[in-house]
């Protein structure tokens, strides 16, 4: 598998670039979702920053869902995995983050 950062990366890179060592107490919230079929990023990497936020107490949310690649973006032509959409609004009400619109419920 050939790496982003090269055959031979400086440590200091890897460390950088390495999303779960980067967590402190002050790591805002954070939604993440993944797919197993990804093969630009590993999975691993998100449960890695998962659990690292855990440690550090800071809100988390994951989802990984079956199938998807890389990049899917909203995922509008796949009927399971758009919903990770809806999840992440479920998640932004729940932290009181996105409220009710009642004019947007009489459209």
């Amino acid at each position: 598998m050939a790496s982003t950062v090269g055959e031979t990366p400086d440590p200091k890179l890897i460390e950088n670039l390495s999303n779960e060592k980067q967590v402190t107490a002050g790591t805002p919230p954070t939604f993440l979702f993944h797919t197993n079929e990804d093969t630009g990023v590993p999975p691993e990497n998100s449960v890695l920053f998962y659990l690292a936020l855990r440690a550090r107490g800071v809100p988390a949310e994951m989802h990984i869902y079956e199938r998807g690649r890389h990049g899917v973006g909203l995922a509008a032509g796949d009927p399971i995995l758009s919903t990770w959409a809806d999840r992440l609004e479920g998640w932004l009400r729940t932290r009181g983050l996105l409220k009710d619109d009642p004019a947007a419920r009489n459209r």
